[in-house]
């Protein structure tokens, strides 16, 4: 019988043991290396750089220092590192902030063990985590009359096919979804988003859909609950 995939090396920021402890069970479980835990922000910012995991599952909620003030921390001293942030709800206020902090995706704490583990290994990869929920969230705020004026940050660089594919990154469309769309291969995909990150100096997609909303690339495509 063969050994578990090898999965990225986590850190377990929560302020709740049993939490991280049911964490670090499953992840264990499904061959991701959990390296450390912390109870706070400040022990989550001190342990990130002593240990350098690869993903961060980071709580919003925390003493001392909140989970978005700690991401900020962290990503300024060890930008290739990965969080995703955990919440008990799926508060508005909190997704934009979450992404604008850095984070590379948002997930709920009822998540079923699979969806967490696939998730921490999809962000380990370097993609980013985006439900369909939190993508229209971003479009509603957007949309928003007191939301952010688009920023005027050249989008020049891109080729017509690759603002295509921002475009469709901005509405949450996963590598295979914009093959289809688009009738391309994923192999070429990769290739379009990868271009895109590097021209724009984007860390992954989670900053794509952001800038997308922000410049005024991508608009809401019919009302808040499409």
């Amino acid at each position: 019988m063969s050994a578990p995939e090898a999965g990225p090396r986590v850190l377990i920021a929560d302020d709740q043991a049993l939490v991280r402890t049911g964490f670090r069970m499953i992840l264990n479980a499904r061959g991701v290396e959990v390296v450390g835990e912390a109870a706070d922000g400040v022990e989550a910012v001190s342990a990130a750089q002593r240990l350098r995991p690869d993903v961060i599952l980071m709580d919003i909620r925390m003493p001392n220092l909140d989970g978005l003030a700690a991401t900020r921390q962290i990503l300024a001293r060890l930008p290739r590192c990965r969080v995703i942030m955990l919440t008990t709800f799926d508060l508005d206020r909190y997704v934009y902030a979450a992404l604008a902090a850095g984070a590379s995706g948002f997930l709920l704490k009822d998540v079923t063990p699979e969806h967490l583990a696939n998730a921490v290994r999809l962000v380990g990869t370097g993609d980013a985590l985006l439900a369909p929920s939190i993508t229209r969230r971003l479009v509603e705020r957007f949309a928003a009359a007191d939301g952010p004026a688009p920023l005027h940050r050249d989008l020049g660089p891109l080729t017509p096919r690759e603002l295509e594919v921002l475009t469709l990154l901005g509405h949450g469309l996963s590598n295979a979804e914009l093959a289809r769309e688009l009738t391309l291969s994923e192999a070429t995909v990769k290739t379009h988003v990868a271009r895109i990150f590097t021209k724009l100096e984007l860390r992954d997609r989670a900053q794509a859909v952001v800038l997308a909303y922000e410049t005024g690339l991508v608009r809401p495509r019919g009302g808040a609950g499409e």
